[in-house]
């Protein structure tokens, strides 16, 4: 098992776009269904796996483009350890002054090694000033716990 971490930092708005940020059903609308609705799938199908926005479902950064992984660690140390020098990075923009305690991010990234240890993915979100978006993600990869099915983006 490996990991892969990602970032996006961005508009809120543009985060806001849930219909990018969910994957298609996995199945078609039937053929006689309204067009509006065909198309619509249409587009989601090509939009979705293309799109640099986090995914709803943690485990989807793994079909987004290759080139949207920040990193790839064996060790989920090293992981870790990346996560919580993005924290420390940006938390100078966060929002929240909550959001920017020190003992917090601590705690979070703590957290992170637990969960990562254990084989699942973390996932984290902070509204930055202007109104702007952090999301934060080390994906498991090979096999995901959450979604054994999705291949490696770097295999």
């Amino acid at each position: 098992m490996h990991h892969h971490g990602y970032l996006w930092a961005g508009s809120k708005q543009r985060f806001d776009a849930e219909a990018l940020r969910r994957p298609p059903p996995p199945d078609p609308p039937p053929a006689n269904s309204r067009p509006e609705l065909i198309q619509r799938y249409r587009e989601v199908t090509a939009e979705f796996p293309a799109s640099d926005l986090p995914p709803l479902e943690t485990a989807y950064w793994l079909i987004k483009p290759r080139s949207l992984v920040r990193g790839t660690w064996d060790d989920a140390k090293e992981a870790v350890s990346w996560l919580g020098e993005r924290l420390a990075e940006y938390a100078p923009r966060f929002a929240s002054e909550r959001d920017r305690d020190t003992t917090r991010l601590a705690r979070l990234v703590n957290d992170a090694a637990e969960h990562l240890r254990s084989g699942a993915d973390v996932s984290y979100g902070f509204y930055l000033e202007r109104p702007a978006y952090l999301s934060l993600a080390v994906v498991a990869c090979s096999s995901n716990r959450a979604n054994a099915e999705l291949a490696c983006p770097v295999a």
